[in-house]
């Protein structure tokens, strides 16, 4: 994993620059989605970089990725806000499946080294739970998640998961197939 921002693929050079923005700024921060997966061993995402701040410090956040050069979006999701960077995209969240990140949100997300940065990084079982609460009749592309699932799936508490996918009908079915694949442990009850 090259730390050198003239080889670093954009992704990576927009995650480092971000999160040494926010480190230096004092704002509090947790690597999550797709790059938090990746720290954990999951593939390395190729779509942006995901970052989650307490829904107070939003503002803070703005500030301090538009002084590191980001040009900072608003979308009109209010969860959310968009910065980019020679080509790269990363995502600011404040709420996390529909509540709002906490100071507790960051603090157990234990520190890890990445890219040459110590940062924290939210713990796989929490970001699945995310990813398989967003599953919906717009979007419920189950093959992207099977390959997470199975590159972190020790790491994952599947009961927790299980007990978080009640009534959420493409999180179930997700977790039955990671049932009949083997991906998970046995199903309790």
């Amino acid at each position: 994993m090259s730390s050198d921002p003239e080889t670093e693929p954009g992704l990576r050079a927009a995650l480092r620059s971000a999160a040494s923005a926010l480190k230096s700024d004092g704002v509090p921060f947790a690597l999550t989605g797709g790059y938090a997966l990746w720290v954990h061993g999951a593939p390395e995402p190729t779509h942006d970089v995901d970052f989650a701040v307490p829904e107070d410090e939003v503002e803070r956040a703005a500030e301090s990725l538009a002084a590191a050069g980001f040009e900072v979006e608003r979308p009109p999701e209010d969860w959310l806000f968009k910065a980019h960077r020679d080509g790269a995209m990363v995502d600011v969240l404040h709420r996390l499946q529909g509540h709002p990140v906490d100071s507790l949100v960051i603090t157990a997300s234990g520190e890890q080294e990445i890219l040459g940065l110590r940062i924290p990084v939210m713990p796989p079982t929490q970001i699945m739970a995310a990813k398989l609460g967003s599953l919906s009749e717009h979007y419920c592309d189950l093959a992207p998640l099977l390959g997470v699932a199975r590159a972190v799936r020790e790491q994952l508490d599947w009961g927790r998961l299980r007990d978080e996918a009640h009534d959420q009908p493409f999180a179930e079915a997700f977790l039955l197939l990671t049932d009949r694949l083997g991906i998970s442990g046995p199903a309790s009850g």
